[in-house]
């Protein structure tokens, strides 16, 4: 299933749930900014789910990933925390049970933050199951080689 807005674009296969939006500024209440940010999932996408899987990892089985990347705004374009050029090639040995942003037991995550065209991203991999990382990371590999970034500002 191809799905592209807001100059970010994933061809999941059969079985995976792929969702782009924009969301508000974290932090700037008000401010008429808004961000892209793609989640996919194994699992259905609740409507109502956190940027970094709020609502979601819950629902994995040992089975299921969730993946979220979000666009930083521009002023992270050039940061240190940024400077890694192109996207990551995520593997097995990056999950840790303690690089989730919430700990269920029995889970894995990871996360990355670099720059690519332009602009700065964060990508946000939640394992369903930190034993069958090798096999879930397998998987992974596949979704995030269709994985389309529009260079520049694509609001």
């Amino acid at each position: 299933m191809l799905l592209s807005a807001h100059g970010m674009g994933l061809d999941a296969p059969p079985g995976w749930e792929v969702r782009i939006s924009r969301r508000a500024a974290a932090g700037e209440e008000g401010d008429s900014r808004t961000h892209p940010v793609l989640h996919a999932a194994t699992v259905a996408l609740p409507v109502v789910r956190g940027d970094f899987g709020g609502g979601v990892t819950g629902l994995l089985s040992a089975t299921d990933l969730f993946v979220s990347l979000f666009e930083q705004g521009p002023g992270a374009v050039g940061t240190a925390l940024f400077s890694d050029r192109g996207r990551p090639r995520p593997v097995a040995a990056d999950f840790s049970p303690n690089r989730l942003q919430r700990t269920i037991p029995g889970q894995s995550g990871g996360q990355w933050f670099f720059t690519e065209g332009g602009r700065a991203f964060s990508l946000y991999v939640v394992l369903g199951s930190h034993a069958r990382r090798v096999e879930l990371v397998n998987r992974l590999t596949g979704v995030l080689s269709t994985l389309d970034l529009t260079p520049g500002d694509a609001s």
